[in-house]
């Protein structure tokens, strides 16, 4: 049996506009359709962001901390690209030990209700203040500089889908995800009679893709001994 033996498909903007134009019953005729239809793409992706973790979107970030400084931006080559801190661990470096030791994460209240603010030590708490530009706020604040350094998860922002001809920062399997997403959007705008079933379907393929987007771990199965009689 002959194979193409490839595994380079990769649709570009302009062909996932086309493909989700298609699902509608309709044509790709303008330029403002082109710019209706990449709008709603963008929008789409902000909306996955509110929707649950996609694995390729997390980065692993750090910042070396300063004596007396608990505030720091989380990406500071991309300042607005953070959307959330999944956890943090901070390691001190003394000579050529290494110490990590990971963070607890504190609300918004539990921070402001922190009545030494100004104290110092080694960081053991963390705060995110999701603000256009998100920064993590330790606690308490570091007491040496150039040995602390905060280690993060973060959940980043994909980004925008300029122009047609551009790729997409994401994994295979989320390509019929995109491909329906794209097409129920474009729907409300232009092809409403179809918006039921678009949307069931999109709804079906980002479930699906969602659930092979999951963390796995080993199982681990052990005899059971509660009836085990030791006497």
């Amino acid at each position: 049996m002959a194979t193409s033996g490839s595994k380079n498909f990769e649709p570009d903007v302009g062909e996932f506009i086309e493909e989700a134009f298609e699902r509608c019953g309709i044509e790709l005729r303008t330029g403002y359709d082109l710019k209706t239809a990449n709008r709603s793409l963008n929008i789409m992706l902000a909306e996955w962001a509110n929707r649950g973790l996609n694995q390729w979107t997390i980065a692993q970030k750090s910042v070396a901390m300063v004596k007396d400084t608990t505030a720091y931006n989380i990406d500071s080559t991309n300042a607005t690209a953070p959307i959330d801190v999944l956890d943090a661990f901070i390691r001190e470096t003394i000579s050529s030990e290494v110490t990590d030791l990971p963070m607890a994460r504190i609300n918004r209240a539990q921070y402001s209700s922190t009545p030494k603010k100004s104290s110092t030590g080694k960081p053991i708490q963390f705060f995110i203040d999701k603000q256009l530009t998100p920064t993590i706020t330790v606690w308490p604040a570091p007491d040496k500089s150039s040995t602390y350094t905060i280690y993060m998860n973060v959940l980043t922002r994909m980004d925008d889908t300029d122009v047609g001809a551009n790729t997409l920062d994401m994994p295979y399997r989320f390509y019929p995800c995109l491909a329906a997403g794209l097409a129920y959007y474009i729907s409300l705008k232009k092809a409403p009679e179809r918006t039921g079933i678009l949307k069931q379907l999109y709804e079906e393929e980002f479930l699906r893709a969602l659930s092979q987007d999951e963390e796995r771990t080993s199982l681990h199965i052990g005899p059971d001994l509660r009836s085990y009689n030791t006497a």
